[in-house]
């Protein structure tokens, strides 16, 4: 039996680059953006046609949060209730003011466009680049952003009320670059098995506590652990099954969490478990430079802990990183790292996170 599924109607209030559009209308321009468009602009459209045309599912491709990068399928019903769930948790009405400089081939991209829809938000596109608020000469309510971009915007931040980070942990040292700003900047927590976020936390909130923030779950989410003590997530309005993450997590209230790192990067160095996204954000603290620590086989502790940072190599700067991190008073000694290594460029995934395994691959014997 054909899949005769049809979206709602977009909202009355949705404008696309400060036009107003329906259904029929939106075909014209998506085909337009298809044959005209720069190559974002054909992105957009070929997701605007899978959108509006009859079907009940959307096939997007996955980063890799849970294994093995694939595409899977997700139901617009479940992007719906997403969006209608962001709304309400960040205070999104119809006629917010939003900008997307994500591109649209994964589900961060295509999340803005279906918000814009069926909130009815006005929406105005630029190509995503490293440095997406360079030739932005207006303020908006709200955008979605990567670690690196955030990086590139500090200065324009001014013109984003609300601007939440997504598609990688964010740095203490972004924290500290954002602190005092006036836009609110949230980082968030989710996937692609979860229609993007499912939980966020304000990285410069005006009442600074020393604990560690955690993540707010969004409505209708609920979370346990399993016997690994990894996140599970029952989300019955995203998704069919619940996902069970490879995210270690402590939770704190039904409501609320703190992220630990990744069971698949846990390292067990002489029977200490050494968990290196805690230790990265250690370090991040007194490292400017990109960095991730990782383990390497050893005789005597079966794995011992080591530092990569991105940087030139020189015997000066080796060093330095020694002493600056043998003073670091907040890193445990079983987290003190064996050896160094200083890499001139990390390898990368396609949507710009580092690629660990590869990036030890390449630069060590």
């Amino acid at each position: 039996m054909a899949d005769k599924y049809k979206v709602p109607e977009t909202h009355p209030d949705f404008k696309l680059n400060k036009r107003y559009f329906s259904n029929a209308e939106l075909y014209q321009v998506a085909y337009s953006f298809i044959k005209e468009g720069e190559p974002f602009e054909e992105r957009i459209g070929s997701f605007i046609l899978d959108w509006i045309k009859p079907g009940s599912t959307i096939e997007v491709q996955t980063s890799g949060s849970t294994g093995t990068p694939k595409k899977i399928r997700i139901k617009k019903e479940y992007m719906i209730n997403s969006a209608l769930a962001t709304s309400k948790f960040f205070d999104l009405p119809e006629k917010t003011t939003a900008l997307m400089c994500l591109p649209a081939d994964f589900i961060a991209g295509k999340m803005m466009l279906v918000r814009a829809m069926v909130l009815g938000w006005h929406l105005d596109l630029v190509p995503p680049s490293s440095n997406p608020l360079d030739q932005v000469f207006k303020r908006y309510d709200f955008c979605a952003m990567t670690p690196f971009q955030l990086d590139n915007s500090i200065g324009r931040l001014h013109l984003i009320q609300k601007l939440i980070v997504g598609g990688g942990a964010v740095s203490p040292r972004l924290q500290k670059m954002v602190r005092g700003l006036e836009t609110k900047v949230f980082e968030t927590y989710g996937m692609t098995e979860t229609v993007t976020h499912i939980a966020a936390k304000r990285i410069n909130p005006k009442k600074k506590k020393k604990q560690p923030r955690p993540f707010k779950v969004l409505p209708n989410i609920n979370i346990s652990q399993d016997e690994r003590g990894c996140l599970v997530i029952k989300a019955p309005k995203l998704a069919d099954e619940p996902i069970i993450t490879n995210d270690i997590v402590e939770i704190l209230t039904y409501k609320k969490f703190i992220w630990k790192g990744r069971i698949d990067n846990m390292i067990n160095s002489g029977g200490i478990k050494l968990f290196p996204e805690e230790i990265e954000r250690k370090l991040e603290k007194i490292i400017d430079q990109r960095l991730f620590v990782t383990s390497m086989p050893d005789d005597a502790l079966g794995e011992k802990l080591v530092l990569f940072v991105e940087s030139d190599f020189s015997e000066e700067i080796l060093s330095d990183l020694q002493e600056r991190i043998s003073k670091l008073k907040s890193l445990d000694k079983y987290e003190v790292p064996k050896k160094i290594y200083l890499i001139e460029k990390f390898e990368e995934t396609p949507n710009g996170k580092i690629h660990r395994e590869n990036t030890v691959k390449s630069k060590v014997d």
